[in-house]
C-alpha cells in the first residue's frame, strides 16, 4: 500500500509539470491531460462515458467522478455502470432507484500498474508538448538574432542553451573562423533552420550566413532598420571580408556614409562581432559596368568590357592595381564576382607580351584554367607574378599543379637560345662569296 501511495504521489508530480510549461494555451493543455485520463479509464472500466474529470491546471491537481445508476439490489447486473440501492444509501440517505449516484474515484483504486501506465502516458505527453513548443517557437524566430549561453563545445559543433533551457546547435561550419567561445560565454547568432528528424526538433544557428550581417546592420544603423536604406545584397567570406550593396530612394542621404558613420562609428561594433571581418559598403546601381567597377574597390579600373548575355566582364587595369583587385587569397575578386553575378577576368593594361591562359588549353587542363581565372588570374604573367602558395590556396589547387602550370607558362617567356659559334663560322656571308668568285676569275685570266 505504501508503494502504491508513492506511485500516486509520483504521478501527481508528473501531472504538475504541465503547469510549468510556458507558451501553451489552456484549452490544449486541459484537452491533452483529459485524453490521457480517459484512455486509462476506458481500459480499466471498459468505458469512460460515465466519468467526469475536473482539471485545475493552475494548481496542478485533478478530480475524477464516476456516475452510476441506482438500481434495486436484486437488479444489479453491471457494477461499472450501476450501483445497488443499499450501497448508495451508505453515502446518500435519501437517494432513490433510478437516480444518478456520483462518487469520487481515487487513484489508489486503479491499481499500481494502471497508475504507472498513466504516469508514463502523461510524461510522454509532456515531452511531446515540449518538442512541439520548441519547434513552434523557433520556427517563428528563423532569420532573427538570438542570444544563448555556451553549454558544451565539441569538435564539429557547439551546444548552447537559451533562457528556457532549450538546447541549440551551432555547427562548426556556421562559426566564424576567429570564434573561440568557452563554456558559459554568451553567443549571438541567427536562427538558420529548424529540423525535425524522428520527432526530435533541432535548432540550427549560424554566424556565417549573410542574413546575420544584415540583421546586425539593422540593429546598429537606424536608416537600415526603418527601410530608408535598403540592403540589396550581401556576400561574405566569414571572418575575412564582406561586400554589401546598398541603395536609397532619398537623395538627401548618402547610403554608404550613413552605414559607415563618422570615422566608422556605426560599423565598428559589427566588425568586432564578426572577428575583424572587413566590410566594404558599396552603392548599388543597375549599370553592370559601374557596379563591377565599384565591386572591385579599392582597385581602380582603366577599361572594362562587359558581356551581359554571358554574364562575363574583362577588366583592364595598371599592373600595380591588379593585386588590389584580386585581394588577399583572392578574396576581393571572389566577392566581386558573387556580388555582381558576373565572371570577372582581370588583365594588365598595355602588356602586349602577355598571353591569355585560354591559349594554353592544349597543355593545361581547362578546369585548372577556370580555377585560376576564378581568382582573377587570366593571363600568364598574372600567374607568374603571383605568390605560388597564395595561388594554390585561393584557387584550391595542389602545390604541384601550380608549379607545373608555372613551368609551362615560364617557357613562353624564356629568351631565344643563341646559336653555336661553329654554326656561325660555317655560314657564309653573301658578299664574301662574291669576292671569292671574283678573285678566282682574275687568276684564271692571268
Amino acid at each position: 500500500m505504501a508503494r502504491q501511495k508513492e506511485d500516486v504521489i509520483s504521478m501527481v508530480d508528473t501531472f504538475q509539470e504541465f503547469k510549468e510549461l510556458k507558451n501553451i494555451d489552456r484549452s490544449t493543455m486541459i484537452s491533452v491531460i483529459e485524453d490521457s485520463f480517459r484512455s486509462v479509464l476506458a481500459k480499466t472500466f471498459d468505458t469512460d462515458e460515465n466519468f467526469d474529470i475536473i482539471i485545475n491546471p493552475d494548481k496542478g491537481d485533478f478530480e475524477i467522478y464516476q456516475n452510476r445508476e441506482v438500481v434495486a439490489d436484486e437488479d444489479l447486473t453491471d457494477p461499472k455502470r450501476q450501483v445497488a440501492l443499499s450501497e448508495a444509501r451508505k453515502t446518500v440517505d435519501d437517494i432513490e432507484i433510478g437516480e444518478d449516484f456520483t462518487e469520487e474515484v481515487h487513484l489508489e483504486k486503479f491499481g499500481r500498474r494502471t497508475i504507472l501506465n498513466l504516469r508514463q502516458t502523461l510524461a510522454a505527453k509532456i515531452l511531446e508538448l515540449q518538442k512541439d513548443l520548441l519547434q513552434s517557437k523557433y520556427k517563428d524566430l528563423i532569420n532573427r538574432i538570438i542570444s544563448a549561453e555556451v553549454y558544451q563545445v565539441w569538435k564539429r559543433e557547439m551546444l548552447l542553451v537559451d533562457e528556457d533551457g532549450n538546447e541549440l546547435s551551432l555547427p562548426r561550419s556556421e562559426q566564424i573562423p576567429g570564434d573561440n567561445f568557452r563554456k558559459n560565454d554568451q553567443v549571438r547568432a541567427v536562427v538558420l533552420d529548424v529540423t525535425n528528424n524522428n520527432n526530435n526538433p533541432k535548432i540550427i544557428l549560424s554566424r556565417t550566413a549573410p542574413i546575420f550581417l544584415q540583421l546586425l546592420m539593422e540593429q546598429e544603423i537606424p536608416e537600415v532598420a526603418d527601410g530608408t536604406i535598403r540592403i540589396v545584397k550581401i556576400v561574405r567570406l566569414p571572418g575575412e571580408r564582406a561586400k554589401i550593396a546598398v541603395e536609397t530612394n532619398d537623395d538627401r542621404i548618402d547610403p554608404v556614409g550613413a552605414c559607415v558613420g563618422v570615422k566608422g562609428s556605426r560599423i565598428h561594433g559589427i566588425v568586432r562581432e564578426l572577428r575583424g571581418e572587413n566590410l566594404d559598403v558599396i552603392p548599388y546601381t543597375t549599370n553592370p559596368s559601374l557596379f563591377i567597377q565599384r565591386a572591385l574597390s579599392p582597385a581602380s579600373i582603366s577599361q572594362i568590357h562587359v558581356n551581359e548575355a554571358e554574364k562575363t566582364a574583362e577588366v583592364f587595369m595598371r599592373p600595380e592595381e591588379v593585386s588590389l583587385a584580386i585581394g588577399k587569397n583572392g578574396a576581393n575578386i571572389k566577392l566581386a564576382c558573387l556580388l555582381t553575378d558576373y565572371q570577372i577576368d582581370v588583365y594588365r593594361e598595355g602588356d602586349s607580351d602577355d598571353i591569355f591562359l585560354d591559349d594554353f588549353a592544349d597543355v593545361i587542363d581547362p578546369w585548372v584554367i577556370q580555377a585560376l581565372k576564378g581568382i582573377g588570374l587570366a593571363t600568364a604573367k598574372a600567374v607568374l607574378d603571383a605568390d605560388p602558395k597564395l595561388v594554390a590556396d585561393s584557387a584550391d589547387l595542389e602545390d604541384e599543379t601550380v608549379e607545373e602550370v608555372r613551368a609551362i607558362l615560364s617557357k613562353e617567356f624564356e629568351p631565344a637560345d643563341s646559336k653555336p659559334e661553329d654554326d656561325a663560322e660555317d655560314t657564309e656571308n653573301p658578299e664574301d662569296s662574291d669576292n671569292s668568285e671574283e678573285a678566282t676569275s682574275n687568276l684564271e685570266a692571268e
